[in-house]
């Protein structure tokens, strides 16, 4: 044996720690026993414990045929050496890693060629920014030319070198689970959308608050918001943010456009890894976890974040060898909504789109799960900031009874934070910056910029989309900017088509999934979308005198005999670009848009496409949906009800949807088309007859419904005029109609010359309405 083999040796009974991974996988593992043997001169002698089964694994071969612990294919080196101590155990200098205590110390060996194990750090100490996805390696073996011993299960005949290995297999295969992409500082998200250092300053500072207040009883924060309000910004900001002040554990940026991280398979290993690159001892105790279990990573989410971050994180809590108030605890999601599930069979290619959103849902909804049951159920010190539209799974979630209404901090981001300003600051500083490259500073004025911020309704990604339309390096800024300022329906150039498929992508998603229900089958859900948009109807908003409050959800609701929760349903895939807005003075809620620019889209068929809807066939339902709720609804008497143009409670809701056929009637029978034969049925039924004694028995009844004579007699005049375009084809039916149009209009004209008697003004020429009634009149009866 060479001078330097020591010759009497025993087993530090110290708690062995994980060894450092080497680079094959084929290496092979040896952990040696926690018992105390010794060393001869003649070569190692040891206490021979045998387990129950009393069998020995078998060793390895090398090229020789002699029992050796080290792979065949490895070069070893001659010279014996012990691992390396951390600077905290350099007091057992002397001692072998796996607890063998030599009594003088052992040099060390020179590298393995094709074998390496990583160089371990000291608690407390993180993985660098920027370092390669492979840590650090070096070489070290035990024990030289130790011969015909037994150690644990081990039988050792004759061994050159033993070489020890640790994590190398379950850090290497939770590697290869890793989402590179996915990171906040990945190469793929190179000049990812951040915030400019003076926007969005509130908020940013609300939620770096909460992440550095560790006493803050809830520790999941939610920010949602409206599609292109700004959100994947603020948490790459963030990131940012906490990665500066090194409390940045684990971040996951979801994309739908990227393959490699737009499921959930990649989440829960690649904040895992992010975890343990902070730590040695965390990063061996999740290589362990994958090695126990080299499964894990087809388990649900909760069984994979146990057993890769709760439990690891237990372990190192547990061993005192960190101070884990000091470790990064500030772990980012962006994106939950764009998360999808896995990829479908060709056995259901038929609904392939409808039931890739359902399991998409489904995901999701898991994913909120696993965090509320793993991470914030346990005593963690992790603050988890998730971003997200409003979608089925997370509305859901943080709604009244959802799983994560009373444990997350909620931050509604398009209606807590106006961010108008913040656009202005934007779209000046990047105008200005094109102002430097064009050399002429002078190239937009603030007026370009209040038009731009007031299109843009408050959503950043309106102003982003026109800066990045503007700036095109080989066009004019100056033409491009006067495009956008200019634009016609009929142009070809698409400044917004970024734009455009972000509203396609939305509505044809939602689209296909409320139709494959089969109670909505034969239900149209564009032409549903715009009639609950009604009040942003252009084309009737010139005919009909109408309040926001007069569109009631419920009221609509009513009115096209729907079931009471049918808005909800219809648009609870479009919480990214619709909401239900309050009008205060009334109570009443009406749909409306985060984003005008949606108006315009769905009113542009050369932007909308096959997602376009025509006003002409909206009307058209409308129209046969006012003839027949006037004829259903049970007979109001409108002399003892409040004015329904008011939202209050003691106005039922078929009153008010009574009210809504009645003021749209006249309106969507003058634009709709092939609705003659519905006419018909309506006189053959009793609909005029019907209208006389809603109306026109009363005089309080016009005031209840039009707010007043005037616009009564507008409505009357405009159905004449239906009634004129019918006589073409339906000569009695518009008889008929004629007969009531004219009394009712003789009853208005008379109430307004007692109202202007009544109030005695001078101005007012109380013939002049009379005389043009007349002459229409005579008009419809010469046709």
């Amino acid at each position: 044996m060479p001078k330097n083999q020591p010759s009497n040796v025993g087993f530090n009974p110290r708690p062995i720690r994980p060894y450092p991974a080497l680079s094959s996988p084929q290496d092979s593992r040896i952990e040696l026993p926690r018992r105390r043997s010794l060393y001869s001169s003649a070569g190692l002698a040891s206490h021979q414990p045998v387990n129950s089964l009393g069998s020995r694994p078998p060793s390895s071969y090398s090229s020789s045929g002699e029992a050796s612990l080290v792979p065949s294919s490895a070069s070893v080196d001659d010279t014996p050496v012990v691992t390396p101590t951390y600077p905290w155990e350099r007091k057992n200098q002397g001692h072998a890693h796996a607890g063998t205590a030599f009594e003088t110390p052992i040099s060390t060996a020179q590298p393995l060629p094709a074998a390496s194990i990583s160089s371990r750090l000291p608690p407390g100490s993180r993985g660098r920014e920027g370092s390669s996805m492979e840590p650090a390696r070096s070489t070290r073996s035990l024990f030289k030319n130790a011969q015909n011993f037994q150690t644990g299960d081990w039988q050792v005949n004759n061994i050159t070198t033993v070489v020890a290995s640790g994590f190398m297999d379950g850090w290497k295969i939770l590697q290869e689970r890793v989402a590179p992409n996915a990171l906040h500082n990945s190469s793929a998200r190179y000049d990812a959308p951040k915030c400019d250092e003076d926007t969005r300053v509130e908020v940013t500072a609300e939620i770096m608050e909460w992440i550095k207040d560790r006493a803050h009883p809830q520790r999941l924060l939610c920010m949602t918001g409206a599609a292109g309000s700004g959100k994947s910004a603020l948490q790459q900001s963030i990131a940012e943010c906490c990665a500066k002040d090194n409390i940045l554990g684990g971040a996951y940026f979801i994309s739908a456009a990227d393959p490699s991280r737009n499921t959930a398979l990649t989440i829960v290993p690649t904040i895992a890894y992010q975890l343990g690159s902070n730590h040695p001892v965390l990063q061996g105790s999740v290589a362990a976890a994958v090695e126990r279990d080299p499964l894990i990573f087809s388990r649900s989410l909760e069984a994979q974040m146990n057993a890769l971050i709760v439990r690891p994180f237990e372990s190192l809590r547990e061993s005192r060898e960190s101070d884990i108030t000091s470790f990064p605890f500030a772990i980012l999601i962006d994106g939950v909504d764009e998360c999808q599930g896995e990829l479908l069979t060709t056995a259901s290619l038929d609904d392939s789109n409808t039931v890739a959103k359902c399991r998409a849902e489904d995901r999701q909804a898991e994913l909120l799960t696993a965090i509320k049951n793993s991470l914030l159920k346990h005593e963690l010190p992790f603050r988890i900031l998730i971003a997200s539209r409003p979608e089925w799974a997370i509305h859901t979630a943080l709604g009244t009874g959802g799983s994560l209404h009373e444990s997350a901090y909620h931050i509604p981001l398009s209606d807590k934070y106006n961010a108008t300003e913040d656009m202005r600051r934007y779209l000046r500083r990047r105008f200005h910056d094109i102002g430097l490259r064009i050399n002429q500073p002078h190239w937009f004025t603030e007026d370009n910029i209040d038009a731009l911020v007031q299109a843009g309704s408050g959503q950043f990604v309106y102003v982003a989309t026109v800066f990045k339309y503007v700036s095109e390096r080989r066009a004019s800024p100056m033409d491009r900017l006067n495009t956008v300022l200019n634009r016609t329906p009929d142009q070809i150039i698409r400044p917004f088509e970024a734009l455009d498929i972000l509203y396609t992508n939305i509505l044809r998603s939602a689209k296909e999934a409320y139709e494959a229900v089969d109670t909505h089958r034969g239900r149209n859900f564009l032409m549903l979308l715009r009639i609950y948009l009604f009040r942003n109807l252009k084309a009737l908003t010139d005919y009909v005198g109408y309040r926001d409050y007069d569109y009631d959800r419920d009221a609509v609701t009513a009115f096209l005999n729907l079931e009471s929760d049918a808005v909800e349903i219809l648009t609870s895939d479009l919480r990214s670009l619709v909401y239900f807005k309050e009008d205060k003075p009334s109570g009443a809620r009406y749909l409306d848009v985060y984003h005008r620019s949606l108006f315009d889209f769905m009113e542009n068929e050369s932007r909308a496409k096959d997602l376009f809807v025509p006003v002409t066939p909206v009307c058209t339902h409308l129209a046969k949906c006012c003839m027949q709720r006037i004829l259903e609804f049970p007979e109001i008497k409108l002399d003892t009800q409040p004015p329904l143009y008011h939202r209050n409670p003691d106005v039922p809701c078929s009153a008010r949807a009574l009210a809504l056929a009645i003021r749209c009637l006249a309106a969507c029978l003058h634009l709709a088309e092939a609705i003659d034969d519905d006419i018909v049925d309506f006189i053959d039924k009793g609909g005029w007859d019907r209208l006389d004694v809603l109306l026109f028995k009363n005089p309080k009844s016009p005031a209840a419904i039009f707010e007043g004579f005037c616009i009564t007699w507008l409505w009357a005049d405009r159905l004449g005029k239906v009634a004129k375009s019918l006589n073409k084809r339906r000569p009695e039916a518009a008889a008929i109609m004629r007969t009531h149009i004219k009394q009712w209009k003789k009853f208005l004209e008379e109430q307004m010359e007692e109202d202007i008697l009544k109030e005695d003004d001078p101005d007012v020429e109380s013939g002049s309405i009379s005389s043009d009634s007349s002459s229409e009149d005579e008009s419809s009866d010469s046709d």
